[in-house]
């Protein structure tokens, strides 16, 4: 949550070469206006203060946040404040959900409930700047060296083997033995929107 991330948090991740250098910072929107109907108590400001920050002591390290689109009473100009946050930041990737409304909840009681169709809408142009974004930072990466932790076969090609990257970014290799679990140096060949892939390098 951004109420919980001092300055001393951000200086211990980046003294320490066990800490994975990435970080996820739920943002929810990019509109003061709906940050305060979802009672976040942060605003937009303090929480690009707090990529700086991370960005200040770790260059390069993978920022992901949550997104909720659709949150009742979102006008245009409030969705357009959090696209706007996607442009400025750059995140690697986001997570982000439609609101729905969940009974028992203020948000469920709230007026100006968003129809299905505009939050539809909004969340396909989310996740189209979003994708562009996503895939011009892992095309950056093409033919680099990274140290990556290997998770194990791909769930999707028993012949190739799935791994995570220190900003845990998914890259794809294939190998001749099983390499589960240790740490290999993998030089990245191609690029895609949601993962990489490469190949073994000594």
């Amino acid at each position: 949550h951004p109420k919980d991330v001092p300055d001393e948090l951000i200086a211990a991740m980046a003294a320490s070469d066990k800490v994975a250098k990435h970080f996820h910072l739920p943002m929810q929107s990019g509109s003061d206006r709906i940050l305060k109907a979802m009672n976040r108590h942060y605003d937009k400001a303090h929480y690009l203060r707090i990529v700086e920050k991370l960005r200040a002591a770790m260059p390069g390290i993978a920022i992901t946040p949550a997104i909720i689109v659709g949150f009742p009473g979102e006008s245009d100009r409030d969705f357009e404040e959090t696209l706007d946050v996607l442009r400025t930041v750059k995140f690697d990737m986001i997570y982000s959900f439609i609101y729905s409304p969940r009974k028992g909840t203020p948000a469920a009681e709230m007026e100006d409930q968003i129809p299905d169709e505009i939050k539809g809408a909004r969340m396909r142009r989310l996740l189209e700047l979003q994708d562009g974004i996503s895939y011009a930072k892992n095309q950056a990466m093409l033919d680099s060296v990274c140290r990556v932790l290997v998770d194990g076969v791909s769930k999707s090609n028993g012949g190739v083997y799935a791994a995570r990257t220190e900003g845990n970014k998914l890259v794809h290799f294939s190998a001749d033995r099983d390499l589960t679990g240790a740490f290999v140096n993998l030089k990245i060949t191609r690029a895609e929107p949601f993962n990489l892939h490469g190949e073994i390098v000594e």
